[in-house]
């Protein structure tokens, strides 16, 4: 995607917490209160948190991050393209650089969770189109009727060495 520049960024910088509360409200605004999972700015900051920022000529246009479980398996996490930026593949740039990303780092699965309700329709068929498939609860998740649990298996990055 040209000028897209994606790269590790801070979820403290003034727009992207910006766009976070928009996350954040767009969440509570269609899922019961005990049942939103979107991480708070500190956490993003964990040491168990890639997180990345899109932007072209500056402007943020979207943040997604990765979120460790265990060797193994990685979640995504703050997945969020800014209103003015959707339907122009900027949220499938960052989601295939996320699994880019778990996939470089030896991760073999790739999980997340997302609303069940019509509100998060479109994130739905978003990772539908990634290759994820719904599956059962993961992680510290309790099984919800307010959320969808999706997974996709990773395959080895392939090397310069095997390409040739």
């Amino acid at each position: 995607m040209t000028g897209l520049v994606i790269v590790r960024g801070d979820p403290r910088g003034d727009d992207v917490r910006a766009l976070l509360e928009r996350h954040l409200e767009f969440a509570r605004t269609h899922t019961p209160p005990d049942h939103v999972h979107a991480l708070p700015i500190e956490a993003l900051l964990g040491p168990e948190v890639m997180f990345f920022t899109a932007r072209r000529h500056g402007e943020l246009l979207a943040v997604g991050a990765l979120k460790h479980l265990d060797a193994r398996h990685c979640e995504v996490k703050s997945m969020h393209t800014a209103q003015a930026a959707r339907r122009r593949g900027i949220g499938r740039a960052m989601l295939d650089h996320l699994i880019a990303v778990a996939r470089d780092g030896g991760y073999r699965r790739i999980s997340l969770e997302t609303g069940s309700m019509a509100a998060f329709e479109s994130a739905r068929k978003l990772y539908g189109s990634a290759g994820f498939s719904e599956c059962g609860a993961f992680g510290a998740y309790p099984e919800s009727p307010t959320s969808t649990f999706m997974t996709l298996k990773l395959t080895a990055a392939r090397s310069a060495a095997d390409a040739s």
